[in-house]
């Protein structure tokens, strides 16, 4: 028998004993035991949570979509020319996206990185390979002075000055020849910022009179849906969201869209590129398919079934802790534009339950199972969107156990 042969041999027959899930012992087929499964949670001492807050990093985001495991797990045992796939990826999400092109990036705040990068660099090689410290002056973002913010230094990575306004005449003032990009934070209201006093149609139109680069940071911003296509609609040149929080794809995979030619020069300042500023932040194949399917499923699902299904959680966490007198609850739903999905408040008298909203978060936090929840006073605010559909009564009981042990 040839060497090629017994090779060829070797490699096949293990499969079919695997496939069999059995092992050949002297010609026999003898059934092996299941491994029992491992408990990593348990082997690094990290204390699995209950998420009843919010779509924060520190907690890991939100949890996975089926659809995006599979994805993940159904891609993970072959390899990929990544330059292909970050490619034809972008060409189905822009076309879900209906915009120019797309692509993945290892969260928002990356695309901030990469997204800057390309509007100071375009596709100059030299450029790209001299980032963050270009020749010449330094590139200047035009940034509202309200809208500054922890994640301007994504932006500000990108060795740019930014230029604080204060409003739409101002703006137009401190447009020079280094100007390279204007930055809008879609959040700013919700994160307690004054109104905006440049709007984002008004916003749009000075970049566009002024031929500069315009680029939202909407990254907490659906749902709702049609977020993912109101700010291109208006005008912005660039546009990022987070893929691991509502869109509920990987936690470290995001999305940035827009103008082409600017989404093809982020890409040259981008991994898998050797040299350029966004290397270090690499994507992997896995969430790029992931990514890709948390987005398809986002578009195709029946938002209203799950605004529905969010509203009756609230409705029986509040049947069972409205058993206690004097406990009252209220639906909440921001007005916008991030985090628009409905949580709820539980209040209570303080006479009569002594007990603080900071005491029941401890004692959520510290039982088992670990329940994160936040609250002040006598108000304690309740997330159900990120719960399993078993955690919904799990979180209703200790609540209303903790609540019942302070009643006076």
């Amino acid at each position: 028998m040839k060497r090629r042969q017994v090779i060829k041999n070797l490699s096949v027959l293990p499969v079919a004993g695997v496939a069999l899930g059995s092992v050949s012992i002297a010609g026999c087929k003898v059934k092996e035991d299941p491994a029992p499964k491992r408990d990593f949670f348990k082997e690094l001492g990290v204390v699995p949570r209950i998420n009843a807050g919010g779509t924060m990093t520190y907690l890991s985001g939100s949890l996975m979509l089926p659809e995006v495991i599979e994805a993940i797990n159904s891609t993970c045992h072959d390899f990929a020319n990544m330059y292909e796939l970050q490619d034809k990826a972008g060409e189905k999400i822009a076309a879900m996206l209906k915009c120019e092109a797309a692509m993945v990036t290892s969260g928002a705040a990356a695309a901030l990185v990469v997204g800057t990068a390309a509007c100071i660099t375009g596709t100059d090689r030299d450029l790209i390979k001299s980032m963050p410290t270009p020749p010449g002056p330094q590139r200047e973002v035009i940034i509202q002075k309200s809208h500054r913010y922890v994640f301007d230094q994504a932006v500000r990575s990108a060795g740019i000055k930014l230029v604080d306004v204060d409003d739409a005449a101002q703006m137009e003032r401190s447009i020079n020849k280094n100007t390279v990009m204007a930055l809008f934070f879609n959040g700013a209201e919700s994160w307690g910022a004054p109104p905006d006093k440049i709007k984002h149609e008004e916003f749009v139109a000075i970049c566009k009179k002024h031929n500069i680069p315009s680029f939202i940071d909407a990254a907490a911003d659906v749902p709702p849906v049609e977020n993912l296509f109101k700010y291109q609609q208006i005008g912005f040149d660039l546009v990022t969201f987070s893929g691991g929080k509502m869109l509920m794809g990987p936690q470290s995979a995001g999305l940035l869209f827009g103008r082409k030619d600017l989404i093809e020069a982020a890409k040259l300042n981008y991994s898998p590129h050797e040299c350029p500023i966004g290397r270090p932040m690499k994507v992997n194949k896995e969430e790029i398919f992931g990514m890709y399917a948390a987005l398809k499923y986002y578009l195709e699902k029946d938002h209203e079934k799950e605004w529905q299904m969010w509203l009756d959680r609230i409705k029986h966490i509040a049947g069972k802790v409205e058993e206690i007198p004097t406990v009252k609850t209220e639906t909440s739903i921001p007005t916008g534009p991030a985090n628009v999905f409905p949580s709820m408040r539980i209040s209570w008298d303080a006479e009569k339950i002594k007990i603080t909203a900071q005491d029941i978060s401890k004692a959520l936090l510290d039982g088992t199972p670990s329940i994160i929840a936040g609250g002040r006073g006598n108000s304690l605010g309740i997330g159900v969107v990120l719960l399993r559909p078993e955690q919904v009564d799990i979180v209703a009981t200790r609540v209303k156990e903790i609540l019942q042990q302070a009643v006076s």
